[in-house]
């Protein structure tokens, strides 16, 4: 159930549609990164991460794992550059969607194509 809610909302970055994106979140979502990004809004993750979606060729789903109320996913994401990012995603969830995103990455993040370097 809630591998289909995380490639799903995945879909939204790969096709450039927020809408998309946000049609999984709970109202009350929240994003935390090491970014640093500490439990932050909807409005906040659209401003500060949404840039991010330009640089996304796919997600590569190594493996999905949770129960009725959790998910950790393992993925990569691969840029356009075709860089591969490695990230372990957090997920909660709410009424069949996202409640909450962790994610982690090694060092500052600036493996990201939008980072300062």
């Amino acid at each position: 159930m809630h591998e289909a809610i995380i490639k799903g909302y995945f879909e939204g970055w790969e096709k450039k549609n927020w809408d998309t994106v946000a049609s999984h979140l709970a109202q009350e979502f929240t994003f935390t990164s090491p970014a640093p990004d500490d439990h932050i809004s909807v409005a906040t993750f659209r401003e500060k991460c949404w840039s991010q979606a330009e640089h996304i060729q796919r997600f590569d789903f190594v493996r999905i794992l949770g129960n009725e109320s959790e998910a950790f996913a393992l993925v990569h994401v691969i840029t356009k550059e075709g860089r591969v990012i490695r990230n372990t995603e957090f997920f909660t969830f709410k009424d069949g969607k996202i409640q909450a995103i962790e994610v982690f990455f090694g060092g500052t993040g600036q493996g990201f194509p939008t980072n300062q370097k």
